[in-house]
């Protein structure tokens, strides 16, 4: 992809992110929590998190892992949403950055069930302990929170449905992906047990500790205003 064609895409993106927040935002009335400046602001959140996964260089594979498990950061303003407007706000900056992201689908929607599933296990807790412990130290914990539902719910469901979910929609023998991912760690036996212990544990532990890092870091800067407006 051309960074014309990139350019065009993000463009279009922001466009059809405007247009829906004005279409909601005439559907709600005043007296739902989908206000006119709640659908505004997520929708904002939401452009910035389908960014982060269209640019090149922001989503990238690792040593040691199979080539379809990738690293990115589309879930940070999704915490950040989470963390200034409340659950509502981060689960709906996950759904958009979902829905955007099925038409470029290569998994046959597979990777988007499952990011869905995991983007709600980390950001949902976290914003949750968040909205009743509102200053560092909350959010230091609600991170860990997050961070620890996550890991449990992606690497077992990775490891117990979405592989195979993922085997069945691509017509792949289960053979082809533990080639995969022996070639990448050798210590892969199968695809239980020790995928989930040598993959999907050390995978998303460490993608989540990065995003844990990054989103702390920005809402050190960014804490006083986040509570002024949550």
């Amino acid at each position: 992809m051309s960074s014309f064609d990139l350019t065009r895409m993000v463009v279009g993106i922001a466009f059809a992110v405007v247009a829906a927040v004005f279409f909601l935002s005439k559907l709600f009335k005043k007296k739902s929590p989908l206000t006119t400046k709640f659908i505004a602001r997520t929708g904002l959140f939401a452009a910035m998190s389908i960014i982060l996964y269209l640019v090149p260089g922001l989503k990238f594979n690792v040593p040691f892992f199979p080539a379809f498990l990738e690293f990115h950061f589309d879930e940070v303003p999704a915490l950040i949403a989470g963390f200034a407007y409340g659950p509502l706000s981060g689960f709906f900056v996950i759904l958009i950055k979902t829905i955007v992201k099925l038409p470029m689908t290569s998994t046959m929607g597979v990777g988007e069930l499952a990011d869905l599933i995991y983007s709600v296990a980390f950001i949902i807790p976290s914003a949750i302990w968040y909205k009743y412990h509102r200053n560092i130290k909350g959010a230091f914990i609600g991170l860990l929170l997050g961070t620890a539902v996550q890991i449990v719910v992606s690497s077992f469901v990775t490891s117990f449905l979405i592989l195979d979910f993922y085997i069945f929609m691509m017509g792949w023998p289960k053979v082809v992906i533990l080639n995969m991912c022996k070639a990448a760690n050798p210590a892969v036996t199968s695809l239980g047990w020790t995928f989930l212990f040598f993959v999907a544990l050390p995978f998303n532990a460490m993608k989540d500790a990065i995003v844990v890092i990054i989103t702390f870091l920005l809402y050190k800067r960014l804490h006083k205003v986040i509570d002024k407006i949550g």
